[in-house]
């Protein structure tokens, strides 16, 4: 089956230039700080899952790792040893009967927090709240029905908020066209009374100038 890898690269830009960055990072410094240490802990340690072979059945994996692990495992290379051995017994181990499976592994701090849970790919949602910050994943190229559906409602609301966008879009516009066509018939009816008021003075002033001759004359 096809693998994409989420966080595949890690082992390309990571893993493959361990040695590389130790040796830099020690001829600059001429030391390690542990917070360096264990970052280039975690990278080796990754590159190490990455060459892990999959199961076929096995159709999406994740590790989670908590940092007690980690500082355990760095101290114990025992404790390391073991649990990359018990991870590689999970994730090259066949999971039937169901064909397509998910998986979590997670690694604590002692043996006994170690455990491995599968179920069927048919019902991920738990695969997916559980390896949102796993320190390793891999899916398979095929998507499930649920994340398929649920791109489609999400796609699908999208188009109705556009939709109610545009629409709203409409009605703002018309309202403007319609305010516009108010001020202008306003401002022509004030321009039509400001005039007949001018011509009704001018007419009221010649009857008055009129009279007035006729009462001189």
């Amino acid at each position: 089956m096809a693998i994409s890898g989420i966080g595949s690269n890690y082992n390309n830009v990571y893993g493959s230039t361990y040695t590389a960055q130790k040796n830099e990072t020690v001829k600059k410094t001429g030391e390690l700080s542990e917070a360096e240490e264990m970052e280039l802990f975690k990278k080796e340690f990754y590159a190490e899952i990455d060459k892990i072979p999959k199961d076929r059945t096995i159709a999406n994996v994740a590790i989670n790792i908590s940092e007690e692990a980690f500082k355990n495992m760095k101290a114990d290379p025992k404790y390391r040893e073991q649990m990359l051995s018990v991870i590689r017994r999970d994730m090259t181990g066949s999971v039937a009967p169901a064909p397509d499976c998910s998986m979590v592994i997670t690694v604590g701090a002692t043996a006994k927090d170690y455990r491995a849970d599968s179920w069927s790919v048919n019902n991920d949602s738990e695969f997916y709240a559980r390896s949102q910050n796993s320190f390793y994943k891999k899916t398979s190229v095929k998507r499930d029905r649920q994340k398929e559906l649920l791109e489609e409602y999400l796609e699908k609301r999208m188009q109705v908020k556009r939709q109610q966008q545009e629409m709203l879009n409409e009605k703002i516009a018309k309202q403007e066209q319609e305010r516009s066509r108010l001020a202008k018939a306003w401002s022509s009816k004030q321009q039509m009374s400001v005039v007949s008021n001018a011509y009704d003075a001018n007419v009221m002033m010649e009857t008055v100038l009129s009279k007035n001759r006729e009462f001189n004359g």
